[in-house]
């Protein structure tokens, strides 16, 4: 357990330069990615039941998270959980009881000690930063309005506030305008000009997850951002041009070492193939573990996974039985020895 809250505080420092309890157990799979998000939304108003783990289990990994910070020379820093909404920002809680101390702990985050004052203040105020007003595009056929009681149709925008469903006009939301995702630059100057705005949401059944749409920010603003944006296509198109070659680059670079890695730990893997697994488990924006921090760092763990699952889909009837109506954890205990067949062969066993 030790090494396991060591490793994960480690990864999140890496990639965001701070770390926290939450971001720790998101690390450690005990606390859902997508439960961290509808927490930040308002859908989710305290995380204290959806955190895996028991109680002992809970506190030996804090201990340990407690003494990594401090062994590691890290500098605590309090930094509240905050909600913007168009009345305001409004702390979030983690836990549902009194437990003042529990929660003060939920919001603290650790920084590097040795960072200059400039930048340990960025890095404070970006944390501090609250996360963007979130409106929701309705999937359902209908949706009550509770304070005006309008039927919002599937495709209309919705607010949530204490749980419950707000049309634009209650939310004081009405008068911005949806200007859809697709041009970075266009949402990013829009953004900028616009003194209030707020992204919009679609959830994906397929995919069990909320999907950005694009943003509601004022018509002026859009105006604005669509002349800057007209003066400098030519110079954006450039650029964009020479961004995409950077990272073709990379994840060719990225599919060698990991093709080679593959080879070491698999050496009877045929090469053609640790190519081939390589180059599937890299493609950029998969959401596959060699997009990863583990798989970009070639832990072999990540490898390993990546492997089993390229033997799964291409060497078994794996597929075969999810198309039948097997459960996936079903059909994978059916080929796990045809899996591990493969693997040991290629380990050389």
């Amino acid at each position: 357990m030790k090494e396991r809250v060591e490793q994960a505080a480690d990864v999140v420092l890496q990639e965001s330069g701070s770390v926290g309890p939450l971001e720790l157990l998101m690390q450690m799979r005990l606390l859902m990615p997508s439960h961290f998000t509808s927490w930040q939304k308002g859908i989710i108003p305290t995380l204290e039941d959806v955190i895996q783990g028991g109680l002992n289990k809970l506190q030996q990994s804090f201990q340990y998270f407690q003494q990594w910070a401090q062994d590691r020379g890290m500098k605590p820093v309090t930094v509240p959980y905050l909600r913007s909404t168009p009345g305001g920002d409004i702390p979030l809680r983690v836990t549902t009881g009194e437990d003042s101390l529990l929660e003060d702990f939920y919001h603290i985050r650790y920084i590097p000690n040795d960072l200059s004052a400039a930048k340990t203040n960025r890095t404070i105020a970006r944390m501090s930063k609250p996360k963007d007003i979130v409106v929701f595009e309705t999937v359902s056929q209908s949706v009550i309005c509770t304070e005006c009681m309008t039927e919002l149709s599937k495709g209309d925008f919705l607010f949530m506030e204490k749980r419950q469903p707000l049309c634009l006009s209650c939310a004081d939301l009405d008068y911005l305008e949806f200007l859809p995702s697709g041009d970075a630059a266009l949402t990013r100057r829009a953004r900028k000009y616009s003194r209030l705005s707020a992204v919009v949401v679609r959830f994906a059944r397929a995919r069990k997850r909320y999907e950005r749409q694009g943003i509601l920010v004022e018509s002026e603003a859009i105006e604005r951002a669509e002349q800057e944006c007209l003066s400098d296509e030519d110079q954006r198109m450039a650029r964009r041009e020479r961004e995409a070659a950077r990272r073709a680059a990379q994840d060719e670079k990225l599919v060698a070492e990991m093709a080679q890695s593959i080879r070491r730990i698999y050496p009877k893997c045929p090469e053609e193939e640790a190519e081939k697994i390589a180059r599937h488990t890299a493609e950029r924006g998969s959401g596959r573990v060699g997009r990863s921090a583990a798989g970009r760092s070639l832990e072999e763990q990540a490898l390993d996974l990546a492997v089993a699952a390229w033997i799964r889909h291409r060497r078994t009837n794996y597929d075969e039985l999810l198309g039948d109506g097997y459960e996936r954890s079903e059909a994978r205990e059916l080929v796990r020895h045809s899996v591990r067949e493969v693997v040991d062969r290629w380990k050389g066993k």
